[in-house]
C-alpha cells in the first residue's frame, strides 16, 4: 500500500499510529535544523516533519513522494485552524520518491490563476493542481451528480445518443468527420441532439435526459468555449411550456440552492417575460434581474419636445439615484456611451424640485411635471436618456442601465436571479439575404399553429420558444416542438424551403411524424454556464478540465494538428 491515509484524514484520535502518507511536496520550510514539507493530494494537506535532513535530498517543490512516520500532536503555536489536519502533524520516519519533479516550473501553482492563460493551458495538468481549479472541477463533478439524481427522481430516463451523425444545415458551423468507407462524403459531431431526442419522444419514451456533450464549430467568448459543451438535455412528451418550466425550476433551483455558497436564488415559480418586454424593459433577451433599474420608453413623449436630437428616433429613459455623486460619475458615464457606439448621452436631475441638466431647457414646465409624475421621479434621482437607430436604441439602453448598476453598487452579488423569457418571434428579415429566416429553432411550434403561418404577417408570428436567463447568462433555449407535419411544412416554406428540401434536409423527422407524433417539448440548460455562476467564474474555461483556447487550440496536445498523406487517403481527402 503507498498509503494508511489521504492527505485530509488525521486527527487528534490517531495521535501515536504509524502511518503512510504520499502525495505532492507543495513547500518546504526550513526552521533551523528541523524541516517541515506540507504534503498534498487529492483531499487535502498534511504538515511533515523532518529532523534528518537527508531524507529531503534531491526533493524539489510537486515532485510526488510518499513518507512514512508518526501522527503527533501540533505544538499549540503551530495549530492550523485553516486546514481539516491542522491540529496534528506527521514525524518523518522515511521518504521514498515516487515521481520526481525536474527543473523549474512555468508558474506557481498557488497562483496559476493570474499566469496568462496559455501557459495555463498548455501546463493544464499543472493549472489543474491549483486548488481554485481543482475544486471548480469538483464542483462540475458534483453538480452533474445532482442533475442527473433529480432527473431520475422526476421520472426521466437517460438515453444517449450518436455522436457521429449527419450535417446540419442550421445554426452554427458542424465538425466534419470524413468516412473511410463511403468516398466523399461526411459524418458531423451534433450541434446538439435536438433531432434525435424529438424521435424519442416518437418512439414512445415520455421522458428523456442525458448530460449530453454537443460540438459547434464557432467563437470563444467568456461564457461560450469553442469546440464542445455540455448541456442537460431533456425532453417531454405530452407536454406544454408549463410543463418543462417546472422541470426547470425545480431541478435548477435545486442545484443552485445545494452548490450556490449560501447567496439567495429567486424561488420558483421564476419570473416570466416575454422576449418584447424584456428587450424593452432591461435592453437584452438575458437581463440581469440582480440590477433593479429598469428602462421605460419615452418616444412618445419626445414628439411633443423640440429637440433635434431625439427627433423621429426611439427614445428610452433610465431613471437612477445618482445623488451625491460628483460631476466625474456624470462625464464617466458620457464617456461610457461613446465607448459603446453612441453618439452622446443626455439627462436631467431632479434638485430642490426643478430639473437640472443638459436637456432641461428644451422641457416646458408641464413636460417636467409630467416626466416627475409619470416616472415616479424623487428628490435627486436623475433621468437618463438614450435615443439611436431602432435596431441599436435597446442594446445601448440596456449597457447603460448595466454601467449605472455597476457604478451605482445596486447590482446584488450575493444572489441568482433566474427568469423565463418567452414568446420569442418565430421569424426575422435578414437583412443580407432579402429573405424571412427562423429566428430561433426550426422546429419551434408557432402560436396559433397552422391558421396564424396561412393568415398572419410572419414577422408578427410569435412561437412557443423560450430561454432560461440567470445573472445575465443565458442557461439554455428550449421550446414547444412543431410535431404536426403539416404545420412544419408551412413553417419552412415561409423560410424559403419546398417540401423536397425539407425531407432532403429532415427527413427522418419529416417522416416520422407522419407514423403518430405525441406533443412535446424541451430545454437543454448549459452545465459549463450552471458551474461558472455557481464557482464565482468570469469564464467557463476555469470550470472545464481540458478546455481549448479562445482560438480553438489544445496547446497541451497540439490539436488541431496535420495528419500524414496516408491518413488523408484513407478518407479521400486531398488538402487544397
Amino acid at each position: 500500500m503507498l498509503r494508511t491515509h489521504t492527505c485530509s484524514q488525521l486527527r487528534i484520535s490517531d495521535i501515536g499510529q504509524k502511518v503512510r502518507l504520499s502525495g505532492w511536496a507543495e513547500t518546504v520550510r526550513d526552521h533551523g535544523g528541523i524541516k517541515f514539507m506540507d504534503l498534498r493530494d487529492h483531499y487535502g494537506v498534511t504538515q511533515i516533519v523532518f529532523h534528518d535532513d537527508s531524507m529531503l535530498e534531491g526533493v524539489n517543490r510537486e515532485a510526488v513522494v510518499s513518507v512514512t512516520g508518526t501522527v503527533v500532536a501540533r505544538d499549540a503555536e503551530t495549530v492550523n485552524p485553516k486546514l481539516e489536519t491542522g491540529l496534528v502533524e506527521v514525524r518523518a520516519e522515511s521518504l521514498e520518491v515516487l515521481g520526481p519533479c525536474r527543473g523549474m516550473l512555468p508558474f506557481e501553482i498557488s497562483s496559476s490563476t493570474s499566469t496568462r492563460e496559455e501557459v495555463r493551458l498548455k501546463y493544464r495538468y499543472l493549472d489543474l493542481r491549483n486548488p481554485v481549479i481543482h475544486g471548480n472541477i469538483m464542483l462540475r463533478s458534483r453538480v452533474i451528480s445532482f442533475l442527473r439524481s433529480e432527473m431520475e427522481k422526476l421520472g426521466f430516463t437517460e438515453i444517449q445518443t450518436p455522436i457521429l451523425t449527419c450535417s446540419s444545415p442550421e445554426g452554427a458551423r458542424d465538425y466534419l468527420v470524413p468516412s473511410r468507407k463511403h468516398k466523399g462524403k461526411f459524418y458531423a459531431l451534433p450541434q446538439a441532439p435536438q433531432q434525435f431526442k424529438q424521435l424519442l419522444m416518437v418512439a414512445g419514451f415520455d421522458r428523456y435526459f442525458q448530460i449530453a456533450p454537443c460540438f459547434r464549430d464557432e467563437d470563444a467568448r467568456g461564457d461560450r468555449s469553442p469546440g464542445e459543451f455540455y448541456q442537460l438535455d431533456f425532453e417531454m412528451s405530452f407536454a406544454e411550456q408549463e410543463d418543462v418550466f417546472q422541470v426547470a425550476e425545480q431541478v435548477l433551483y435545486g442545484a443552485f440552492v445545494k452548490f450556490g455558497g449560501g447567496k439567495r436564488v429567486s424561488p420558483p415559480p421564476f419570473k416570466r417575460l416575454s422576449y418584447a418586454e424584456a428587450m424593452l424593459k432591461y435592453g437584452t433577451d438575458k437581463p440581469d434581474l440582480r440590477n433593479p433599474l429598469t428602462i421605460c420608453d419615452l418616444t412618445d413623449f419626445f414628439r411633443g419636445v423640440e429637440f433635434a436630437a431625439f427627433k423621429n428616433k426611439p427614445v428610452r429613459g433610465i431613471v437612477a439615484d445618482c445623488s451625491g455623486r460628483p460631476r466625474s460619475f456624470f462625464e464617466g458615464s458620457l464617456r461610457f456611451a461613446l465607448d459603446i457606439g453612441m453618439k452622446g448621452l443626455g439627462y436631467i436631475t431632479l434638485s430642490s424640485g426643478e430639473f437640472k441638466g443638459p436637456i432641461e431647457k428644451f422641457l416646458s414646465a408641464e413636460q417636467k411635471r409630467e416626466l416627475i409624475d409619470s416616472l415616479g421621479i424623487s428628490e435627486g434621482q436623475t433621468l437618463f436618456f438614450i435615443s439611436a437607430a431602432p435596431s441599436e436604441v435597446d442594446r445601448f439602453a440596456g449597457q447603460i442601465r448595466g454601467w449605472l448598476g455597476e457604478q451605482l453598487g445596486l447590482t446584488d452579488k450575493d444572489a441568482f436571479e433566474f427568469c423565463f423569457v418567452l414568446d420569442f418571434p418565430m421569424y426575422e428579415y435578414n437583412e443580407e439575404t432579402h429573405k424571412i429566416d427562423f429566428t430561433h429553432n426550426p422546429f419551434s411550434m408557432p402560436q396559433g399553429g397552422l391558421d396564424a403561418l396561412l393568415n398572419n404577417d410572419p414577422l408578427k408570428i410569435l412561437a412557443y420558444q423560450y430561454d432560461i436567463v440567470c445573472n445575465g447568462v443565458e442557461l439554455s433555449s428550449g421550446a414547444v416542438r412543431n410535431h404536426n407535419p403539416e404545420i412544419m411544412k408551412k413553417a419552412f416554406e415561409i423560410a424559403g424551403y419546398t417540401e423536397a428540401e425539407l425531407e432532403a434536409r429532415f427527413g427522418a423527422m419529416y417522416t416520422a411524424f407522419q407514423y403518430g407524433a405525441p406533443p412535446h417539448a424541451g430545454m437543454a440548460p448549459g452545465i459549463d454556464r450552471m458551474v461558472m455562476l455557481l464557482a464565482g467564474e468570469e469564464t467557463i474555461r476555469d470550470v472545464i478540465a481540458f478546455p481549448l483556447n479562445g482560438n480553438a487550440q489544445d496547446l497541451m496536445l497540439g490539436a488541431p494538428s496535420e495528419v500524414t498523406e496516408q491518413q488523408l487517403r484513407e478518407v479521400h481527402i486531398k488538402i487544397r
